[in-house]
């Protein structure tokens, strides 16, 4: 795995120090990029976020987005910039996104140091 330089920072310009960042990987990045050109628009950005729900009580969600907020931290790793809202942050915080193929299939998997538990499908955890 080569090394890559990843910048995080958030939107706003008075903000404090930076939580522990959060890495994207060489597989999750590509993969990125490959759905970003099938949508045809440069604009776009990967948002990744946390919502209430799944089996074990949060779940991740990522959808593209062309319009990034004030207060929202954005994550340039390996050519691709990801946004993520301050609420997911919190609970993102340390975590690597990443992508996997397997006998299970082909899916983004978050893995999350601040989880303590998970769903079997890798979707939802817990706090």
């Amino acid at each position: 795995m080569s090394e890559s330089t990843h910048t995080q920072q958030p939107a706003a310009s008075g903000a404090q120090a930076a939580p522990p960042a959060i890495r994207v990987s060489e597989s999750a990045a590509r993969k990125v990029k490959e759905l970003l050109a099938e949508e045809g628009n440069p604009q776009l950005k990967l948002r990744v976020f946390v919502s209430g729900g799944g089996c074990a009580g949060f779940q991740y969600g990522f959808t593209f987005d062309e319009h990034v907020n004030e207060d929202d931290t954005t994550i340039e790793a390996h050519g691709v910039t990801l946004v993520i809202d301050p609420m997911s942050y919190q609970y993102l915080a340390g975590a690597e996104i990443d992508y996997k193929e397997d006998l299970n299939g082909a899916q983004f998997v978050i893995n999350n140091p601040n989880a303590v538990t998970t769903c079997g499908c890798g979707s939802s955890f817990s706090i």
